[in-house]
């Protein structure tokens, strides 16, 4: 959900905070003041030139509409959380007044799912899985005097033994039901089938639901189910199911119940039970926090009893990276995983699982998941514990991804990032345009009032700007490969000098009148020369460093 509100919540341009050249902090006193300082500079009444009265009338609203969103608690609230966009959210009206910022964070997001919910119940919902099975076994388990004696026995027959497909979509038929129509092909070892199953689910209240299922094969014939969700309490939730399978050789009635309590933030148990051609009693508990994610499972039954214990462990870092391993061990012998997963692109995750297992073998399982759709291959490579065959099923996927990233996925990542920056650039310029004409359009408004400021100061020997740049500045050392990218802001800062002082806030200062971005995101930083008592000053100040002047430190030397 993270990366969707990144996605949804970029942020305008224009910012409030440095539109009205105030602190994030600042009071509601501060936010009057500079906003009537602002009103009097821009108000339209001020111009008799139908152009100019226009752009005053535009850069007025702008400052007016800043100031609505900054000296109303709640909507402030909202525009420091996700910006103007969060502002044009249907659905804060009904959001009760002096919440906490925590509180509209978690209002905001219970509207995203609202809405997400109803952009959902537009449209289907694919799910689908491919299985791949293939053994490789005669990768280390052949007999070499058997080979020699067939023409090509030297290489190894490694081949295709099963296939597994899945589908299902969804289709909301109303607010509480929904309609899910699946399927599946299987095939092994050149025998397969397939059945189709139908479902219809209708959500009775807030703690529970109930689905129908009719589904037909052609091996074991048409299936009839009923299934039953309910929350007992606000810990404990009961989930119920029986069904009834025709086949060839009767009438085969199949029955589970299983039940499941929180036992703390991140632990569940669950108990069930299943009665029919594979009847047992199951106990497990479930721990999933931040960092990792531990199972241990009981299992009694027939034909089946096992005893089952894994642990994942999840790194946090931007790939979510995870690491797990299992054990489980019962009747049917004991078999040990091992493995890994990791996302190597926005909506794919790749992860690669070594089974070791008495009477099994050794097992190389791949699993690609891409959105819905996920992909599985399992390969078979030996029906014994050879170290060669474990060595080679660990080794083996970690060089093959290492060189696929390196020389596949990291360039391809490149050129993606490239050609987005490149769309983000030339969406950047159009819009570099308008805030050029936009500034240059406030610096024709501010001329009649800098020039009484600037009137004003020299009659007292005040604070005189004299020229001042904002925007990226390079030194002599790299002018080879880059130019400056600066624009001329004189007029706007001498524009808020008041009493012989400019301060500006730490916002960016490419939200100020008559200001705009001239690098498209680079660092910037302001350049000023200004006098002050007749004594000249200069000064270099980051983009977002606060910045209060006239200073003594900003002095320039008379002999230099």
């Amino acid at each position: 959900m993270a990366a969707a509100l990144d996605d949804e919540l970029e942020l305008d341009n224009q910012d409030y905070y440095s539109l009205l050249n105030v602190r994030k902090e600042a009071t509601q006193d501060e936010l009057k003041a500079s906003y009537r300082r602002l009103c009097m500079l821009y108000h339209p009444d001020r111009h008799r030139d139908p152009e100019l009265k226009s752009q005053a009338e535009q850069l007025f609203n702008q400052v007016h509409q800043a100031y609505e969103v900054l000296s109303d608690p709640q909507s402030r609230a909202i525009y420091d959380i996700f910006g103007k966009k969060g502002l044009e959210v249907e659905g804060w009206e009904i959001v009760e007044r002096k919440r906490t910022p925590l509180e509209i964070r978690e209002e905001y997001e219970r509207l995203q799912r609202e809405r997400e919910e109803r952009r959902l119940q537009q449209r289907t919902n694919p799910k689908g899985t491919i299985s791949v099975g293939v053994d490789a076994t005669d990768l280390f388990d052949r007999y070499e005097e058997d080979f020699e004696e067939m023409p090509g026995g030297g290489f190894p027959h490694i081949e295709i033994n099963r296939m597994h497909i899945s589908q299902s979509i969804e289709a909301p038929l109303t607010n509480s039901d929904t309609a899910m129509l699946s399927g599946s092909l299987s095939t092994h070892n050149g025998n397969g089938g397939g059945n189709i199953n139908m479902t219809v689910r209708r959500v009775t209240s807030a703690k529970g639901w109930g689905e129908l299922e009719f589904g037909a094969g052609d091996i074991l014939g048409p299936l009839f189910g009923m299934k039953v969700f309910r929350n007992l309490t606000p810990r404990c939730f009961l989930t119920a199911q029986c069904g009834m399978q025709f086949s060839p050789r009767g009438v085969r009635p199949s029955c589970s119940l299983m039940t499941a309590r929180h036992l703390d933030q991140n632990t569940i148990g669950y108990l069930q039970w299943r009665w029919g051609p594979h009847s047992a009693m199951t106990t497990s508990v479930v721990r999933d926090t931040k960092t990792s994610h531990f199972t241990l499972a009981l299992q009694l039954g027939v034909p089946h009893s096992y005893l089952m214990m894994s642990y994942q462990y999840k790194f946090q870092d931007e790939d979510q990276t995870k690491v797990k391993g299992s054990i489980k061990t019962g009747w049917f012998g004991t078999v040990l995983e091992y493995g890994a997963e990791r996302k190597i692109s926005r909506h794919s995750v790749l992860a690669a699982t070594v089974s070791v297992g008495v009477p099994q073998g050794v097992t190389l399982k791949i699993r690609l998941a891409r959105a819905n759709q996920t992909y599985l291959f399992p390969v078979h490579l030996t029906d014994q514990l050879l170290p060669s065959a474990v060595f080679y099923a660990t080794v083996g996927p970690l060089l093959v991804y290492m060189a696929i990233h390196r020389l596949v996925v990291i360039p391809y990542t490149r050129s993606q990032k490239q050609q987005d920056l490149e769309l983000q650039r030339k969406s950047s310029e159009v819009d570099m345009v308008k805030k050029k004409q936009e500034a240059e359009s406030a610096v024709l408004l501010m001329q009649e009032s800098v020039r009484r400021i600037i009137e004003g100061e020299e009659s007292k020997m005040g604070l005189i700007i004299l020229n001042a740049w904002y925007g990226k500045f390079v030194t002599d050392n790299c002018a080879r490969q880059e130019r400056a990218q600066v624009i001329d802001v004189t007029v706007p800062l001498q524009c808020l000098v008041k009493d012989s002082k400019l301060i500006l806030t730490e916002a960016s200062k490419a939200g100020l009148p008559g200001f705009y971005d001239p690098c498209l995101g680079e660092d910037k930083s302001l350049k000023l020369l200004y006098q002050f008592r007749g004594v000249m000053h200069q000064v270099l100040s980051a983009d977002t460093e606060a910045l209060r002047i006239p200073k003594q430190s900003h002095r320039i030397d008379a002999e230099a």
